[in-house]
């Protein structure tokens, strides 16, 4: 580095916002997640042997992903590379894995590639880095706020270790602002910063957990605060909040407007109000939430309130999800606007829903109960001795393919947990149940013949 680059590298430090500025260079520094970066987990011996493992990180916003996988990186004598999925296509891709393998032959160097926001990667880009995280050429670590399982494909998946990153505790992030008042290097140590107690629990508790949301607000609020007659800076809870308010104030796909936008779209469909549910889709889209997350959701909607009621549901919702999967955004609004609309205004029955949820409840107390004998599949002589399949009766050799049978372990005989409703589809459910099984849908004293 000439002296002018190193200049300029610390000018660019100093404008830099704080959360930047005090962003760990060391372990030692590094806050939270001991789970994974305590001094004996797994991940900490492997690091102290010179290897580090292919790894997804996935956790909230400023919980320490982008800090962790830049320290990774620091222990190892590998070259990091680091790229952001919002703005990097194949061929960009195409290049770091082409550098990669000349680093590796010419001199020896693995790469480790950071890969920001990773679920933001489609497919392809996806398939474009598997050979090589395949065959050692590099060492992958992504970061995502999603659900991998969801976002990233399989085979990458498969040869990945993921790392659930957990907000950070409340003495945690009182520990990253105590850290920042202090620190006369990077933080702001030097300019004689009063907080009061109360204005510290506000940056605390109203930062959810996100380190880099309370050193924004804690920045804010200094930048904001006159100065006292003594020439150091007070901060009080009033100052601190109305900090605070302006950093939450915007949509954050992890934060309260999240859920309680979502909580609005769900419940207007669930109401069968489409035009409330249309308009919270268009909340969440213009805000720039996950489509993939809204999907998601819809498919949820659609078996658990419309379920037997309308069957078709579930088929549109998961086609929803897979247009929008493929076509992306902005088209990916038309689809999802359809499913919105259709599960709306379809007639609704929560029945299969919550005859899981009693079955369920049943299963975790009775998960010791054997299955009936006449439901056991005899494979041998020896299990049809012992009664394995005795008296089971085959519904096709009964006129209208139907015959009344005890299919529950004996504690559970008159157990009901499918109770269709009057509703769609499900009133035709419910007169062929009542056709077969009576019009208290009894079961059969005996198989006895």
């Amino acid at each position: 580095m000439t002296l002018f680059e190193h200049e300029a590298a610390q000018k660019k430090e100093k404008l830099a916002p704080l959360a930047a500025r005090m962003r760990p260079r060391t372990f030692d520094e590094y806050v939270g997640q001991s789970h994974i970066v305590g001094p004996n987990t797994a991940l900490r011996r492997a690091l102290n042997a010179g290897y580090v493992p292919s790894m997804i990180l996935w956790g909230p916003p400023g919980t320490g992903k982008t800090t962790l996988a830049i320290l990774l990186a620091s222990m190892t004598s590998s070259y990091f590379e680091r790229i952001s999925a919002v703005g990097s296509g194949v061929a960009d891709l195409r290049r770091v894995m082409s550098d990669a393998s000349d680093r590796l032959g010419m001199h020896g160097q693995r790469t480790i590639l950071f890969v920001d926001e990773i679920h933001r990667f489609n497919k392809a880009q996806q398939d474009v880095i598997l050979p090589q995280v395949e065959d050692g050429t590099i060492v992958l670590i992504g970061a995502t706020t999603e659900n991998p399982s969801f976002e990233v494909v399989s085979p990458l998946l498969s040869r990945s270790t993921v790392y659930a990153l957990n907000p950070l505790e409340p003495k945690e992030v009182q520990q990253v602002v105590e850290a920042a008042l202090s620190d006369t290097e990077k933080g702001m140590g030097t300019l004689d910063v009063s907080l009061d107690e109360d204005a510290l629990d506000i940056l605390v508790n109203l930062s959810n957990g996100d380190a880099r949301t309370a050193l924004n607000g804690l920045e804010l609020a200094v930048l904001s605060s006159p100065m006292s007659a003594t020439g150091g800076l007070v901060i009080d809870r009033e100052t601190a909040r109305e900090a605070m308010q302006k950093r939450v104030a915007r949509y954050d796909k992890s934060g309260d407007q999240h859920y309680d936008t979502i909580s609005a779209f769900i419940k207007s469909v669930r109401s069968s109000d489409p035009n409330a549910a249309v308009y919270w889709l268009a909340r969440m889209i213009e805000a720039g939430e996950d489509p993939l997350f809204i999907a998601r959701r819809i498919v949820v909607l659609a078996a658990e309130d419309i379920g037997m009621a309308d069957p078709q549901a579930l088929t549109v919702a998961v086609a929803a999800q897979q247009a929008v999967h493929f076509i992306g955004m902005p088209e990916g609004r038309i689809p999802l606007a359809e499913a919105t609309v259709y599960l709306a205004t379809a007639p609704k029955s929560n029945a299969a829903y919550m005859a899981i949820g009693g079955a369920l409840d049943d299963a975790r107390e009775t998960r010791n109960e054997p299955v009936p004998l006449h439901l056991r599949n005899a494979v041998t002589g020896m299990m049809r001795d012992m009664g394995y399949g005795k008296d089971y009766k085959y519904t096709h050799d009964y006129e209208g393919h139907f015959t009344p049978t005890d299919n529950l372990p004996d504690n559970l005989k008159d157990r009901k947990y499918y109770e269709p409703t009057d509703q769609g589809y499900e009133a035709e459910i419910a007169k062929r149940m009542s056709r077969w099984w009576g019009g208290s849908e009894s079961r059969p004293e005996s198989d006895e013949e």
